[in-house]
């Protein structure tokens, strides 16, 4: 058990210092514990890593918002449906197949990795919008709809947060990450809303792996204010094509051992 925990929490550590950069830390942290912990069912290592991956969001938001200053009147009606939706999500995750998510998964990843790079001083610049009625609406319906994907599938929901608040808000790479954590902070607490109740967390596991992910989230929030947003952006471009690779990958499989 002890070789086992040191690996996961070795990959808890670097999970967290990519998820408090750019998002997408589960990339790390879920498929390792697939990998070391086989025996236990999914939801089980689903719980475990929102465990683990909730208080490592949770170390990183704090680290962004003694530096970065969020306009809250947008940010918090977006988190509050974010949490309603992703616990929406969670509770319907077996009511739609992951085969017809992760085609348009894929799909939106492409055009949001293309449009990045087509626009050169995307999310370099950090000129807000003035948030009125309008704004709030946005925000909750990003909020709302990013919410319920988080907590249906997963994969990529900082970097759809990051785009999303950089698109409609004119917010930097910066910004957007901070935003995006806040956000992601509400669902992930959402979906253990779920898992903690059915017993679907492993604390011996988690509660060592949350302190490593901590870790690693100080590390990464760190490195992100200290390089700037277009360090940030080009982590985001290689965390999107990372992703975009991994959910190819896995459309494809079923066809190979077919």
């Amino acid at each position: 058990m002890l070789l086992t925990l040191g690996f996961l929490c070795f990959f808890s550590f670097m999970a967290g210092l990519i998820d408090a950069a750019v998002g997408g830390g589960g990339l790390i942290q879920t498929p390792a514990l697939f990998n070391f912990l086989p025996q236990y069912s999914a939801a089980t290592l689903f719980g475990t890593n929102k465990m683990s991956s909730a208080v490592g969001t949770l170390s990183a938001t704090r680290s962004y918002l003694q530096r970065v200053r969020l306009p809250w009147k947008l940010v918090i009606p977006a988190a509050i449906t974010a949490f309603i939706m992703s616990f929406a999500g969670a509770a319907t995750v077996n009511a739609i197949p992951k085969s017809v998510i992760r085609p348009l998964v894929l799909v939106l990843l492409v055009l949001m990795a293309m449009y990045t790079l087509w626009k050169k001083d995307f999310g370099k610049l950090h000129k807000p919008v003035t948030i009125g009625r309008r704004e709030m609406a946005v925000g909750m319906a990003i909020g709302g709809a990013i919410g319920f994907y988080d907590g249906l599938f997963g994969p990529g929901t900082g970097s759809f947060l990051i785009f999303l608040f950089i698109r409609f808000f004119a917010f930097d790479f910066l910004h957007a990450s901070a935003a995006a954590k806040v956000v992601n902070l509400t669902t992930n607490v959402a979906a253990l809303a779920f898992f903690i109740p059915t017993g679907n967390v492993l604390f011996q596991y988690a509660i060592p792996m949350a302190g490593f992910n901590v870790l690693g989230a100080m590390t990464g929030s760190w490195v992100a204010m200290k390089k700037g947003a277009g360090f940030v952006r080009v982590l985001f471009l290689l965390l999107t094509t990372v992703l975009i690779g991994k959910l190819a990958w896995d459309m494809v499989q079923p066809w190979l051992h077919g």
